[in-house]
């Protein structure tokens, strides 16, 4: 395995320390581990899409159910 040094602030290395503690694991496990799920796009925290972010409130409106096909609702829009 190759050597990196990293620095963070005081708080995050509390966190860190902790959750490693709480996992039985050592920190440089535990950021390991943090390291790879980001790099492989693992991680939930992350949304990909417009989507992603958003799908929870899909659904959450009423409304038309043709509303973004139906060219009637647009007429005189922009005028």
């Amino acid at each position: 395995m190759v050597g990196i040094s990293l620095k963070m602030p005081e708080p995050l290395a509390t966190e860190v320390a902790a959750v490693a503690n709480h996992r039985g694991i050592s920190k440089s496990a535990l950021i390991r581990e943090a390291i790879e799920t980001f790099l492989n796009g693992d991680s939930a925290d992350h949304p990909r899409s417009a989507l992603d972010l958003v799908a929870d409130l899909v659904g959450a409106c009423e409304g038309p159910e043709d509303l973004s096909v139906n060219k009637k609702y647009m007429e005189g829009f922009g005028e």
